[in-house]
């Protein structure tokens, strides 16, 4: 492997809390799985990686604890060796004292798996990584000349870069932090895994079909998605819970407001605070309020206020001195009360652009991230748009009123679960991959209009 100057890195500003708010099913994993349409060959996915880590040094790194602060130190001595999928999604990969890669690759029949812990970089980041591996794979399992693929040009510094340090200004304190908190928001319920192991469920939908969707409601991905979602919430509701707002949380990746091209954590975050008595349960008025939410969170300005008050902690001249062990205890408190103000997050890689001489044998992306509850995260590929949740319940009621939700407004969804809580009469359950695989049907219209009717 070749040497790289940096021998530690501090911490980037999303990552420093996050060793910290490890706990249980949360493990502060990601994966990002790629679908091919042949079975994987794990001496080729071998060679890619070894390959493609040359490029990302700052991935072959350990988390250690300093006085103050957690940061990773390189390790050269250390390879990344492609595994057989044996473990549960997002299964647990930093524990404290062991000197061990934050990041595996697993792959299983078609699918290559990345999975990292959240100290390293955040969706996009790893997406970089991901992307160049499976290109690297595809083109030499199939001996494709890509000579003049030259996407990814960033250097390794500025795959390096702490982009937070680098853009942060001081400007608001920690004042603004304040506005940052909502009241106790409702919270989602579920049957846990009595040994707290993360379950996992996805569903495929069409891209064409969504944006139709979409446009009918003039709208857009990102905000259908959501609205669609927060219906499904209230469709989970009882009575009494009607009260509490349904707080979604949807990350931002600051990419597109600042010229960075880290692939380290560099997002933010905006919040849907939706309160159903005040804003009404119709999924018309749903995504109207969203799509005004949106709107005033997401200009420069406000992006940039908020990046600046997440990064003055950090700045703060009294926080720097407080020892480790006692950040660790008031972060674990600070997480525990942030949590109770928020439903669920919902977070959007986008549409996955590859080579053309690569797509051809790729079937579809998926991403899924532990929370404490849920936390849905959609990726697009071609026609495929995947949504998919990982946490430490066994059922997954509130996805399945979303697929239910968007199969009565006529989109197609094949379901795929670790789990088999589905009992509907719409839904044909068969075993495949040792993995349960569900599909809905198109339920007979009704009256001849189903829209905004539950399913």
């Amino acid at each position: 492997m070749a040497q790289t100057n940096r021998k530690w890195y501090q911490l980037d500003n999303a990552a420093k809390i996050i060793p910290s708010t490890v706990q249980g099913a949360n493990t502060r994993v990601f994966r990002i799985s790629c679908e091919l349409k042949d079975l994987v060959n794990p001496a080729i996915l071998q060679e890619a990686l070894d390959e493609v880590i040359e490029e990302f040094p700052y991935f072959n790194s350990v988390l250690r604890k300093g006085l103050f602060w957690y940061y990773l130190e390189h390790r050269d001595n250390l390879h990344p060796l492609v595994e057989e999928e044996n473990l549960p999604p997002c299964s647990q990969i930093y524990f404290p004292g062991r000197k061990t890669l934050l990041y595996r690759v697993f792959y299983y029949r078609n699918r290559i798996n990345l999975e990292m812990f959240h100290v390293l970089a955040d969706g996009t980041g790893a997406l970089i990584f991901f992307r160049k591996l499976v290109t690297v794979y595809v083109s030499k399992r199939y001996n494709l000349n890509l000579s003049d693929w030259n996407e990814e040009t960033s250097s390794k510094e500025e795959k390096d870069d702490d982009a937070f340090r680098h853009f942060y200004q001081r400007s608001v304190g920690l004042k603004q932090l304040k506005s940052l908190s909502s009241k106790r928001a409702y919270s989602l319920k579920g049957d846990p895994d009595p040994d707290r192991q993360p379950h996992l469920i996805e569903g495929c939908v069409s891209v064409s079909q969504f944006k139709k969707l979409a446009k009918e409601y003039n709208t857009s991905v990102g905000i259908m998605a959501t609205s669609v979602y927060i219906a499904a919430v209230i469709d989970e509701m009882s009575v009494r819970d009607r009260k509490k707002p349904i707080v979604v949380s949807v990350p931002v990746n600051l990419r597109q407001y600042f010229p960075s091209e880290t692939t380290r954590n560099f997002y933010g975050t905006i919040t849907i605070v939706y309160d159903l008595y005040k804003q009404g349960e119709e999924l018309s008025e749903i995504i109207e309020y969203v799509k005004q939410s949106f709107a005033d969170q997401l200009s420069k300005d406000k992006i940039t206020m908020t990046m600046n008050s997440y990064a003055a902690l950090e700045h703060n001249i009294a926080v720097k001195v407080v020892p480790l062990f006692i950040k660790n205890f008031t972060v674990q408190g600070i997480n525990r009360v942030a949590k109770k103000g928020v439903t669920s997050t919902m977070s959007n890689l986008g549409n996955i652009d590859m080579p053309p001489e690569v797509g051809v044998y790729i079937d579809r992306f998926s991403c899924f991230m532990t929370a404490i509850s849920e936390q849905i995260c959609v990726s697009s590929f071609k026609d495929k748009m995947v949504f998919g949740e990982v946490s430490a319940y066994t059922t997954h009621e509130i996805m399945l009123h979303f697929f239910r939700r968007l199969v009565k407004m006529g989109i197609d969804v094949e379901v795929t679960s670790s789990d088999h809580n589905v009992d509907i009469d719409t839904v044909l359950i068969w075993e495949k991959n040792q993995e349960r695989e569900v599909k809905f049907e198109k339920p007979e219209e009704e009256n001849g209009d189903m829209e905004g009717e539950p399913v």
